[in-house]
């Protein structure tokens, strides 16, 4: 089961050489030790070998790193999923939003 989670994660990877994504069968796991697997994975584009220890970890919630206080974190999951008013609002916004990206960072109001 866990083998087949490391061969998922390793599909969503590029070949740092071509830029191609890994296909399952370019992933060969060669050991595990624990939640320590080492891997070969292959590019079938440009046949690029390449050596690499992944580990996995179960359990607690991700530790969340952020320069925010106590009172500026949001109350809700951050890891919540938007819901359909959001993206309404983010679609309206960016109907009439004019790429100026300066403006909008500047703090300014325009």
């Amino acid at each position: 089961m866990e083998e087949s989670i490391v061969i998922k994660m390793m599909t969503s990877v590029k070949c740092t050489a071509c830029g191609q994504k890994y296909h399952a069968n370019d992933v060969q796991i060669l050991s595990r030790h624990q939640n320590i697997y080492f891997i070969q994975v292959s590019c079938s584009a440009c046949h690029a070998r390449y050596l690499i220890t992944a580990a996995l970890k179960y359990g607690a919630d991700p530790e969340i790193v952020t320069d925010l206080t106590e009172n500026e974190l949001p109350e809700s999951n951050p890891y919540s999923a938007p819901e359909a008013n959001d993206v309404l609002d983010m679609h309206s916004y960016l109907k009439h939003f004019n790429g100026d990206f300066a403006s909008l960072f500047s703090g300014k109001k325009v």
